[in-house]
């Protein structure tokens, strides 16, 4: 049996081109989520996993990899623990299919092949920012807030007839980062006069 799993991140996308190629390929049954792949819980996952039959030639068709994934390892884990119970895994779009020893090295290798991108990146990444600290670039956000905007809130915050949350929205910044630039807020105004 061929158990379809559709998935869209939100309440605002539509599953209906999943579907119908899930239903074309000649998926029996077909669950649909409304949630983040990032979500480990996915409840209708679960419930196409429980659906599938170990040792039964059933087989989870997905439209595209990352709608049963959002990362490599969550979806090596999941396509693992379906063959160690004997359910296949195929997915439309990359032309996947673990039901053959062919599919199965074609998934490995891909899988191979994302993992080694994912490393060409990374070191890419830390190589750029150790060439970037090297000629004096810091990396990261600015503060949200300047010595200038420090000062200014400084003096505003003297005024006890100003609230902390109007000196935030005076500065454009939310009240956690103020707090978070003056620790203790207007009670470090009285420890340095």
């Amino acid at each position: 049996m061929l158990i379809g799993y559709a998935r869209v991140s939100s309440q605002h996308q539509n599953t209906d081109l999943q579907i119908d190629a899930l239903k074309k390929a000649g998926c029996d049954r077909v669950f649909v989520e409304q949630l983040s792949g990032a979500l480990r819980d996915r409840p209708q996952l679960k419930a196409a996993l429980d659906y599938a039959r170990a040792d039964a030639g059933d087989v989870l068709v997905v439209w595209r990899l990352d709608r049963l994934a959002r990362s490599l390892r969550q979806l090596i884990d999941t396509v693992e623990g379906l063959e160690r119970r004997g359910v296949g895994f195929r997915s439309l779009s990359e032309s996947i299919d673990t039901t053959s020893a062919g599919g199965r090295l074609v998934f490995h290798v891909f899988a191979a092949m994302a993992e080694f991108e994912r490393a060409v990146i990374r070191e890419r990444t830390r190589a750029g920012l150790a060439a970037a600290r090297e000629r004096g670039r810091r990396g990261g956000r600015p503060p949200a807030l300047n010595q200038k905007d420090l000062l200014a809130a400084r003096a505003l915050l003297a005024d006890p007839a100003i609230s902390v949350e109007e000196v935030a929205r005076r500065l454009g910044v939310a009240t956690s980062t103020l707090y978070r630039h003056l620790p203790g807020g207007r009670s470090l105004l009285g420890e340095e006069t």
